[in-house]
Protein backbone atom coordinates (compact mmCIF):
# COMPACT_ATOMS: atom_id res chain seq x y z
CA UNK A 1 0.00 0.00 0.00
CA UNK A 2 1.68 2.79 -0.44
CA UNK A 3 1.69 6.09 1.81
CA UNK A 4 1.42 9.52 1.82
CA UNK A 5 2.48 12.18 4.75
CA UNK A 6 0.23 15.30 4.31
CA UNK A 7 0.49 19.06 4.92
CA UNK A 8 -1.85 20.95 6.65
CA UNK A 9 -1.38 23.77 3.44
CA UNK A 10 -2.92 21.10 0.95
CA UNK A 11 -6.28 22.38 2.49
CA UNK A 12 -5.93 26.31 2.80
CA UNK A 13 -3.57 27.14 -0.09
CA UNK A 14 -5.74 26.89 -3.48
CA UNK A 15 -3.04 28.00 -5.17
CA UNK A 16 -1.15 24.80 -4.56
CA UNK A 17 -2.00 23.10 -7.36
CA UNK A 18 -4.27 20.01 -5.85
CA UNK A 19 -7.38 20.36 -8.22
CA UNK A 20 -9.53 19.86 -5.57
CA UNK A 21 -11.55 22.80 -5.01
CA UNK A 22 -11.95 26.28 -4.76
CA UNK A 23 -12.58 26.34 -0.77
CA UNK A 24 -11.13 24.47 2.17
CA UNK A 25 -14.14 22.53 2.68
CA UNK A 26 -14.47 21.08 -0.60
CA UNK A 27 -10.92 19.80 -0.35
CA UNK A 28 -11.46 18.46 2.52
CA UNK A 29 -14.69 16.53 1.20
CA UNK A 30 -12.88 15.55 -2.04
CA UNK A 31 -10.12 13.90 -0.85
CA UNK A 32 -12.20 12.82 2.42
CA UNK A 33 -14.38 10.73 -0.33
CA UNK A 34 -11.16 9.43 -2.21
CA UNK A 35 -9.59 8.09 0.75
CA UNK A 36 -12.44 6.44 1.80
CA UNK A 37 -12.12 4.60 -1.33
CA UNK A 38 -8.89 3.71 -0.92
CA UNK A 39 -8.68 2.38 2.21
CA UNK A 40 -11.58 -0.28 1.17
CA UNK A 41 -9.07 -1.31 -1.55
CA UNK A 42 -6.29 -0.87 -0.16
CA UNK A 43 -4.62 1.36 -2.87
CA UNK A 44 -3.60 4.07 -0.44
CA UNK A 45 -2.91 5.55 2.76
CA UNK A 46 -2.79 9.12 3.99
CA UNK A 47 -0.69 9.59 7.42
CA UNK A 48 -0.71 12.71 9.99
CA UNK A 49 1.55 13.59 12.56
CA UNK A 50 -0.85 14.69 15.65
CA UNK A 51 0.72 18.11 15.59
CA UNK A 52 -0.47 18.57 11.79
CA UNK A 53 -3.54 17.64 12.85
CA UNK A 54 -3.99 20.11 15.56
CA UNK A 55 -2.93 22.81 13.26
CA UNK A 56 -5.32 22.05 10.81
CA UNK A 57 -7.80 22.02 13.25
CA UNK A 58 -6.75 25.59 14.47
CA UNK A 59 -8.00 27.35 11.20
CA UNK A 60 -11.48 26.02 11.77
CA UNK A 61 -13.76 28.00 14.46
CA UNK A 62 -16.14 25.41 14.78
CA UNK A 63 -14.12 21.68 15.10
CA UNK A 64 -17.12 19.84 15.50
CA UNK A 65 -18.33 20.05 11.94
CA UNK A 66 -19.21 16.67 9.95
CA UNK A 67 -17.02 17.38 7.14
CA UNK A 68 -13.93 17.37 9.19
CA UNK A 69 -14.98 14.86 11.91
CA UNK A 70 -15.32 12.21 8.46
CA UNK A 71 -12.18 13.69 7.22
CA UNK A 72 -10.44 12.56 10.86
CA UNK A 73 -11.44 8.91 10.53
CA UNK A 74 -9.53 8.40 7.11
CA UNK A 75 -6.47 9.60 7.95
CA UNK A 76 -3.72 7.63 10.14
CA UNK A 77 -2.80 10.14 12.94
CA UNK A 78 1.21 8.65 14.17
CA UNK A 79 3.98 10.57 15.98
CA UNK A 80 7.28 9.42 14.55
CA UNK A 81 9.27 7.74 16.65
CA UNK A 82 12.12 10.08 16.71
CA UNK A 83 14.06 8.38 19.07
CA UNK A 84 14.47 5.40 16.65
CA UNK A 85 15.46 6.72 13.46
CA UNK A 86 19.03 7.46 12.25
CA UNK A 87 19.72 10.72 10.47
CA UNK A 88 22.80 11.60 8.17
CA UNK A 89 25.23 13.77 9.96
CA UNK A 90 25.48 16.14 7.02
CA UNK A 91 21.97 17.45 7.42
CA UNK A 92 22.65 18.50 10.83
CA UNK A 93 25.74 20.52 8.87
CA UNK A 94 23.39 21.84 6.30
CA UNK A 95 20.95 23.13 9.23
CA UNK A 96 23.22 24.38 11.53
CA UNK A 97 24.87 26.24 8.87
CA UNK A 98 21.62 27.86 7.56
CA UNK A 99 20.60 29.04 11.10
CA UNK A 100 23.82 30.70 11.52
CA UNK A 101 23.30 32.65 8.12
CA UNK A 102 19.85 33.36 8.79
CA UNK A 103 20.45 34.77 11.82
CA UNK A 104 23.55 37.37 10.58
CA UNK A 105 20.66 38.57 7.88
CA UNK A 106 18.25 38.88 10.47
CA UNK A 107 20.63 40.97 12.81
CA UNK A 108 21.67 42.72 9.06
CA UNK A 109 18.20 43.53 8.22
CA UNK A 110 17.55 45.47 11.77
CA UNK A 111 20.26 47.33 11.50
CA UNK A 112 19.17 48.62 8.33
CA UNK A 113 15.54 49.35 9.34
CA UNK A 114 17.18 51.03 12.91
CA UNK A 115 19.15 52.97 10.64
CA UNK A 116 15.53 54.05 8.32
CA UNK A 117 14.14 55.16 11.31
CA UNK A 118 17.05 56.83 12.83
CA UNK A 119 17.17 58.86 9.48
CA UNK A 120 13.64 59.81 9.04
CA UNK A 121 13.88 61.56 12.37
CA UNK A 122 16.17 63.91 11.63
CA UNK A 123 15.40 67.43 11.47
CA UNK A 124 11.74 66.38 12.14
CA UNK A 125 10.10 68.91 14.72
CA UNK A 126 8.85 67.05 18.08
CA UNK A 127 5.95 64.02 17.66
CA UNK A 128 2.92 63.17 19.88
CA UNK A 129 3.25 60.07 20.95
CA UNK A 130 0.30 59.22 18.92
CA UNK A 131 2.51 60.59 15.85
CA UNK A 132 5.24 59.17 17.03
CA UNK A 133 4.06 55.59 17.07
CA UNK A 134 2.40 55.77 14.17
CA UNK A 135 5.60 56.89 12.21
CA UNK A 136 7.62 54.48 13.70
CA UNK A 137 4.71 51.89 13.27
CA UNK A 138 6.02 51.46 9.36
CA UNK A 139 9.49 51.02 10.36
CA UNK A 140 8.85 48.18 13.13
CA UNK A 141 6.01 46.16 10.47
CA UNK A 142 9.04 46.64 7.41
CA UNK A 143 11.30 45.40 10.16
CA UNK A 144 8.99 42.23 10.46
CA UNK A 145 8.19 41.44 7.24
CA UNK A 146 11.79 41.09 6.16
CA UNK A 147 13.05 39.98 9.73
CA UNK A 148 10.12 36.52 8.54
CA UNK A 149 10.75 36.21 5.36
CA UNK A 150 14.97 36.44 5.87
CA UNK A 151 14.58 34.02 8.53
CA UNK A 152 11.53 31.49 7.80
CA UNK A 153 10.84 31.05 4.45
CA UNK A 154 12.62 27.99 3.43
CA UNK A 155 13.44 26.88 6.82
CA UNK A 156 11.86 24.39 9.31
CA UNK A 157 9.89 26.73 11.13
CA UNK A 158 8.36 24.46 13.69
CA UNK A 159 7.88 20.97 15.07
CA UNK A 160 5.40 20.38 12.93
CA UNK A 161 7.34 20.41 9.77
CA UNK A 162 9.89 18.02 11.51
CA UNK A 163 7.35 15.75 12.25
CA UNK A 164 6.13 15.91 8.33
CA UNK A 165 9.85 14.95 7.41
CA UNK A 166 10.64 12.00 10.48
CA UNK A 167 7.14 10.65 9.88
CA UNK A 168 7.26 10.71 5.72
CA UNK A 169 11.23 8.99 6.35
CA UNK A 170 10.06 6.47 9.05
CA UNK A 171 6.97 4.92 6.97
CA UNK A 172 8.48 4.70 3.94
CA UNK A 173 6.49 7.93 2.66
CA UNK A 174 5.66 10.41 0.19
CA UNK A 175 5.69 13.93 1.31
CA UNK A 176 3.29 16.16 -0.31
CA UNK A 177 3.58 19.81 1.05
CA UNK A 178 2.87 23.20 -1.20
CA UNK A 179 5.84 24.20 1.63
CA UNK A 180 9.04 25.01 0.34
CA UNK A 181 11.01 24.48 3.43
CA UNK A 182 9.20 21.85 4.42
CA UNK A 183 9.88 20.40 0.29
CA UNK A 184 13.57 21.77 0.60
CA UNK A 185 14.72 19.45 4.16
CA UNK A 186 12.69 16.39 2.97
CA UNK A 187 15.01 16.29 0.21
CA UNK A 188 18.38 16.91 2.84
CA UNK A 189 16.67 13.79 4.81
CA UNK A 190 16.22 11.96 1.71
CA UNK A 191 12.66 11.02 1.89
CA UNK A 192 10.37 10.34 -1.11
CA UNK A 193 8.34 13.12 -2.11
CA UNK A 194 5.28 13.89 -4.22
CA UNK A 195 3.83 17.47 -5.19
CA UNK A 196 0.55 18.65 -4.22
CA UNK A 197 -0.52 18.73 -7.93
CA UNK A 198 0.77 14.79 -9.01
CA UNK A 199 -0.43 14.13 -5.76
CA UNK A 200 -4.00 15.11 -7.14
CA UNK A 201 -3.68 13.78 -9.94
CA UNK A 202 -2.73 10.54 -8.92
CA UNK A 203 -5.93 10.33 -6.46
CA UNK A 204 -8.14 11.37 -9.82
CA UNK A 205 -6.86 8.02 -10.78
CA UNK A 206 -8.13 5.84 -8.03
CA UNK A 207 -11.75 5.00 -7.40
CA UNK A 208 -13.58 6.35 -4.96
CA UNK A 209 -16.09 5.82 -2.53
Amino acid sequence: MKRYVIDTNLFFNMGSGLGYGKRTEEVVCALTKVAKGARENGTFELLAPPRVVEEFLSFFEDKNQSFIKEFLTVVTVKSPEASSLSLPASVFYEFVGDIRTRSYRGLRIGEEEITRAGRSFVGSPALSAQDFQKKIGEFVKSFRDRYRNATRTGFLDSLADLDLILLAKEQDASLVSADEGVVKWGRLFGVKEATPEVFGLHLKDLPSE
